[in-house]
């Protein structure tokens, strides 16, 4: 039995779709990557900001080492 169905329906152009307008579609993916880079980059100064080193209360210096260095 060969059921071939024959749907030669009238297809309608979307006017929201984005293959079919160029400007349009140019100016999504400008949008998409600069916000997603800005937020990759955003997201990298948080997390260096995050992350940063802590100065320590009070680091041992040599006394031979200081400004005005004395000598044993």
């Amino acid at each position: 039995m060969d059921t071939q169905h024959n749907n030669h329906g009238t297809e309608l152009d979307n006017p929201h779709d984005i293959e079919l307008n160029k400007p349009s579609k140019s100016r999504f993916l400008f949008l998409l990557s600069f916000f997603g880079f800005f937020i990759f980059a955003w997201s990298g100064c948080y997390n260096l900001y995050e992350h940063k080193t802590q100065k320590p209360d009070s680091t041992p210096v040599p006394s031979n080492t200081l400004y005005e260095p004395t000598y044993k």
